[in-house]
């Protein structure tokens, strides 16, 4: 096999070492050599010169499940040094089953699979290999779990049910699924008490994986029940946790941390670098008992005056109490997406901006944008407190911190994140603030979350090593997606190579599809 060859670059390798200058060699999908590698007959040499040589950056939280096989979405996170996108998050997604449910519920979040119709987790993973330029791991989403077995129940799961779950489970780890999710602001995931999620969660801690949730009840003041649920769950099944964008001000975000740890559970987070965040417009304007019917009762309720009537009078006075949204919510809610062609001009508005257009009031305009497009809107929600950089590195730059965007790739004007995450890091974190050294950037955004996460001979640049490497200009890299303009590609990373195959060359999209659905790979702990 042909060797290449980065001449000249400054490694960062993932130890705890300082950067040195040296040269990396690939033979095959692994490293050969680091350091000094002397020039061999038939050498392929990239100059790195004034360049980082980093391992290939893990994105713990993304959902780009389905978008992952779209050539602009891989683009836009291999020019971040994104090698490899962990799916499966909040409880849905496609696997296993047929897929329908997630693709129905979070059309505006996850999208729709091209090819995987089910039924199980090895399928899914399937789908990933040699298909993509990227690396995709998945989680056992537990609200897909829960509706496989349960359907639209409400109902705590009897014994039977609970076992059933408990097969899937089990399943979908011996299918090479790194852990299991939960999403607890969602449908079903919302109806699954702690009892449930902890027998859920025995599997997992058999095997040594990671539970990963998005909390229940909304985080940021609200989190306290929620690391509280989680600690109930650790001690229960014995299972490592892990907590999806955790959003609160540091000092309620780190005491909580503290005391996980002073009571000896093993828990990472991830955390973005903006304020603002994205989910379901459905998720906060409809109730939990409406939201889980098909769509297509959704829709009749919608259409019904009566039914809007009710939801007006006893459903957004909740809403106006709710500490993250309040009276001013139409203002707080930016639209990203729309799946309603009739109303595209919509996009990048507030609910607020697009009613006075409309001529209708706030609540009429949202309950039509969601009748229109089949439920299908995600929306970027502004908070009452926009966090200062200062603040945001006191959480991410935290020993347990890892990277993560929970970037959506559905929609004309999505959340930044999706394409600023991890330049945005390197820009703000490293090179303006210096909150992360180079070496701590490369374990917060690649050697932690592989050995979190397990997965497998990665987050290293080493010597037998699989070869997942990206170039980067420290001096140049840059997000540039803002909320303005979310789909602005970021700069400074042009060369990433992905199991020793050039992905991206010169800024560009090469032809290697290189990526592969990662299974666990589990390591002595």
């Amino acid at each position: 096999m042909t060797r290449l060859v980065l001449r000249n670059g400054t490694i960062v390798d993932g130890s705890a070492t300082e950067p040195y200058r040296g040269d990396l060699a690939m033979r095959g999908d692994r490293i050969e050599a680091v350091g000094e590698v002397p020039a061999e007959p038939g050498d392929i040499d990239v100059d790195c010169t004034g360049r980082l040589l980093l391992p290939g950056f893990v994105d713990a939280h993304s959902h780009g499940d389905g978008k992952v096989f779209d050539p602009a979405v891989q683009l836009a996170l291999l020019r971040q040094g994104v090698t490899t996108i962990i799916g499966g998050q909040d409880g849905i997604s496609y696997a296993p089953g047929d897929g329908a449910y997630a693709s129905e519920y979070f059309a505006a979040i996850n999208g729709e699979h091209p090819t995987y119709r089910g039924p199980r987790v090895a399928h899914l993973l399937a789908t990933y290999d040699h298909t993509t330029r990227l690396n995709v791991a998945y989680l056992v989403p537990a609200g897909t779990v829960r509706h496989e077995v349960m359907a639209r129940s409400t109902e705590p799961a009897t014994p039977e049910q609970l076992g059933r779950m408990r097969d899937l489970v089990t399943e979908g780890l011996r299918d090479g699924a790194i852990g299991l999710s939960s999403g607890l602001d969602y449908v079903p995931g919302i109806y699954s008490d702690t009892a449930e999620l902890a027998a859920l969660c025995e599997p997992v801690a058999a095997v040594g994986a990671v539970y990963v949730t998005h909390m229940r009840g909304g985080y940021e003041a609200n989190s306290a029940a929620g690391v509280d649920e989680i600690a109930a769950i650790s001690r229960h099944s014995g299972v490592r946790t892990h907590i999806s964008h955790f959003h609160a001000e540091a000092d309620t975000l780190l005491p909580l941390l503290d005391r996980l740890r002073g009571a000896g559970i093993d828990t990472t987070f991830d955390a973005y670098p903006y304020t603002r965040g994205c989910t379901l417009l459905a998720m906060p304007l409809l109730p939990p008992e409406l939201a889980i019917r098909p769509v297509h009762e959704i829709l009749l309720e919608l259409a019904r005056p009566e039914a809007r009537e009710a939801l007006r009078r006893e459903w957004f006075p909740q809403i106006d109490q709710k500490p993250s949204l309040g009276p001013d919510w139409p203002t707080m809610i930016t639209l990203g997406h729309i799946r309603a062609p009739e109303y595209a001009w919509a996009h990048g508005l507030t609910i607020a901006e697009g009613a006075a257009r409309a001529g209708v009031d706030t609540i009429d305009f949202a309950l039509d944008l969601l009748l229109a497009s089949r439920l299908e809107v995600n929306a970027i929600m502004a908070v009452r407190y926009a966090r200062p950089v200062e603040e945001l590195g006191r959480i991410l730059s935290h020993e347990r911190h890892v990277g993560g965007s929970d970037g959506i790739f559905v929609g004309a004007h999505p959340h930044p994140r999706a394409h600023g995450t991890f330049a945005r890091y390197l820009r703000e974190f490293v090179r303006e603030h210096g909150f992360y050294t180079w070496t701590a950037a490369v374990a917060h955004l690649a050697t932690r979350p592989v050995d979190t996460f397990e997965l497998g001979e990665r987050g290293r640049l080493a010597p037998g090593q699989i070869a997942d490497i990206i170039v980067v200009d420290g001096a140049a890299v840059a997000d540039h997606a803002t909320y303005e303009a979310p789909l602005a590609l970021a700069t400074g990373i042009d060369d990433v190579f992905v199991a020793g195959r050039p992905v991206l060359r010169d800024g560009q999209l090469t032809s290697e599809l290189a990526g592969r659905g990662l299974r666990r790979v589990p390591i002595g702990r």
